[in-house]
């Protein structure tokens, strides 16, 4: 058992991550089998090649615009700040009713000594650039572990009916005979609820963020795209995604885009993780934020970047049987 753990255990993120990919979308490939004519092997293929397409390609994406682009980034935010004499307000900000005139006020305080703010952003433009690359490293790493977990993921679903017997009994076993098919159940519900609402809202606000940033004219959208899918797993993340592409819309002199692109992100990109999440997330068996933030964390952690998606689920699994368990009657007691 030793041996095998040790063996095992560099891909021990990437075999959670398959399973909870494949126990999730197991109604799936139940119902696309017999339109397969029964070929369980073509079915998997189906599965895992649009993985990749859904999962896999955005991460690459991303994971190479920042190895590749972030010296760009980071220089166009220097000749940004080198092109400009004064740091001010847009107008629209300044000539807001009642805080208007407030905000513009407190801004030349803070600009008082602008020279001094302008040097010390550039004192950190080089660890913003060795930053960047550590985080599209990271990223590319993560790519690895997804594509083994892709890769598995295709046995697991060959081979499903199986292991599907197997876990079953095991769950029988712990469970006994009355509670065992519940605990079943309920893991599939809470892995599912978790899976759906972390994938489909990053996919969600992926596609709304690529509009957005195609009707205002932002360059690389899909690109941008993909970065907003890899950092809506992060809460907030993708506020830096849009607010970075209205920053850039307005040192272009684009401001009318700029408002735009930030009542677009609030109104529209930031606002799909209030109303989809919770929807999709309604079988996760009532998980709180707190604990998919910690899952989120924790598992990232633990597991590297495919731990956003293995945390959380690990921790609704963990939750929904802890309240099976909880609510389970207790046997009485024996009487004399």
């Amino acid at each position: 058992m030793l041996g095998c753990l040790l063996v095992l255990r560099p891909f021990v993120g990437a075999i959670l991550f398959a399973g909870v990919l494949c126990f999730s979308t197991w109604p799936l490939f139940v119902w696309l089998r017999p339109r397969l004519r029964g070929r369980a092997w073509l079915a998997a293929l189906v599965l895992v090649l649009g993985m990749m397409v859904a999962i896999a390609l955005p991460v690459a994406l991303a994971a190479q615009n920042l190895v590749v682009h972030s010296a760009d980034m980071v220089e166009a935010v220097r000749g940004f700040l080198d092109e400009r004499g004064t740091l001010t307000l847009p107008a629209f900000i300044r000539d807001l009713p009642v805080v208007g005139p407030s905000i513009d006020q407190y801004w030349q305080i803070l600009m008082q000594s602008q020279s001094e703010v302008i040097s010390l952003a550039k004192r950190f433009a080089d660890p913003a650039k060795a930053l960047l690359v550590a985080m599209g490293g990271a990223i590319a790493q993560g790519l690895v572990q997804i594509l083994i977990a892709i890769f598995v993921a295709f046995f697991f679903y060959r081979d499903g009916d199986r292991i599907a017997q197997l876990l079953r009994e095991a769950a029988t076993r712990l469970g006994g005979e009355q509670h065992g098919s519940a605990l079943a159940i309920t893991a599939q519900n809470a892995v599912k609820g978790v899976v759906y609402g972390l994938i489909g809202t990053a996919l969600s606000q992926a596609a709304v963020a690529t509009v957005g940033f195609l009707i205002a004219g932002v360059p690389a959208p899909f690109v941008l795209g993909a970065l907003t899918f890899v950092l809506s797993l992060v809460p907030m993340g993708t506020v830096f995604i849009w607010g970075g592409a209205a920053v850039w819309l307005y040192a272009n002199d684009q401001t009318g885009w700029a408002i735009f692109m930030v009542v677009y992100g609030i109104a529209v990109i930031s606002s799909v993780d209030n109303f989809v999440k919770p929807i999709l997330m309604s079988r996760a068996g009532g998980l709180s934020m707190l604990l998919v933030v910690l899952g989120v964390f924790g598992g990232a952690i633990a597991f590297g970047f495919i731990g956003l998606f293995v945390g959380p689920a690990l921790l609704a699994l963990g939750w929904s049987l802890l309240k099976v368990w909880l609510d389970a009657p207790r046997d009485e007691p024996a009487s004399s």
